[in-house]
């Protein structure tokens, strides 16, 4: 398989080279299965030659319209990491070349895979309308706003569309790699993963830092703040709309708007944040872990953590937290 990787000033020396290094990983390993997939060839493409990486790297690469046709183009992290920034980077007359190259692709049907602040520059691009799609947990705010035709769904670390994979935060890019090889082999990205000693991660939630969602609107932060100082108690929207100074309509406008979900599923976020903190760093009762987050009981917690963050109170006590 032909893969190009779309290479530009800025880059995330990390996501490139974790991409460079899971396909090159599986190349070595496609000999110890019967039936290999063929080889993945790599090529770095580019608007116009050489590239300096953000730590400074020079990467050597080729133009866009002079590599061969791909099977598969893949734009690594690269730019800015906060919102303001990021959106004038991504819609900046010096991004114009990577933006029709990914228009051309699209309009070629060729496939296309970003990780990270590069799904941006997809979204910029127009080729993420009407898909669904993830990006980094910190920068899904900004992303629902500057972007809304684009279903996003920031908690999977992955989201698979109609040509299309992008996945989130920088680390990802290791998991958008993998399935890539699981596309032409589900047998060799096992492999791939047990040789890399890679846990499958299907969601970004537990990463997420709830406080640095709510900071980019002012009533959704005072509903943050909120949920925390009665986070023990039973959760009343119509307590908490007149404690923000706004409506119970304005108040789900104003979280749906800014996060995409509910007010209710943005405080089962928070109080699953805490709750994780409490399991892992203390000896209390999964009951008393419940009760201090609002819920009345372990088997709610549970089946929140399993559903929401794909875990269980079990895994999250560390080895040396003793067991209740």
């Amino acid at each position: 398989m032909r893969i190009s990787v779309l290479v530009m000033d800025g880059l995330f020396d990390s996501g490139l080279a974790t991409v460079l290094d899971v396909l090159q990983m599986a190349n070595e390993l496609r000999g110890e299965l019967p039936h290999p997939p063929p080889r993945w060839e790599l090529t770095r493409v580019s608007g116009s030659g050489a590239v300096r990486t953000a730590s400074g790297h020079v990467i050597e690469a080729v133009a866009v319209e002079d590599a061969p046709r791909p099977d598969l183009l893949v734009v690594p992290g690269a730019g800015p990491k906060q919102p303001e920034p990021l959106l004038d980077w991504v819609a900046s007359a010096e991004r114009g070349p990577q933006r029709e190259a990914l228009r051309q692709a699209r309009a070629d049907g060729i496939p296309l895979a970003a990780a990270c602040t590069s799904t941006f520059l997809l979204a910029e691009a127009g080729v993420l309308d009407g898909l669904s799609a993830t990006t980094s947990w910190w920068l899904a705010p900004a992303f629902r706003q500057a972007y809304p035709l684009v279903g996003l769904e920031e908690s999977n670390m992955l989201a698979h569309a109609d040509g299309v994979i992008t996945a989130g935060a920088a680390m990802a890019h290791l998991d958008l790699a993998l399935a890539l090889v699981r596309q032409a082999s589900p047998v060799l990205a096992e492999l791939t993963a047990r040789y890399l000693v890679v846990d499958d991660r299907p969601t970004q939630a537990g990463y997420a830092i709830p406080s640095h969602l709510a900071r980019t609107d002012p009533t959704v932060s005072a509903f943050e703040r909120w949920v925390r100082q009665h986070i023990d108690e039973p959760l009343r929207m119509a307590d908490a709309a007149r404690a923000v100074g706004a409506s119970e309509r304005t108040l789900q406008r104003a979280v749906d708007r800014v996060l995409g979900v509910s007010p209710l599923r943005f405080a089962q976020t928070i109080r699953l944040e805490q709750a994780t903190h409490l399991l892992r760093t203390t000896d209390l009762p999964t009951d008393a872990v419940a009760r201090r987050v609002g819920y009345e009981n372990a088997s709610t917690l549970t089946t929140l953590l399993r559903q929401r963050l794909g875990t269980t109170p079990g895994r999250l006590r560390t080895p040396d937290t003793p067991r209740p």
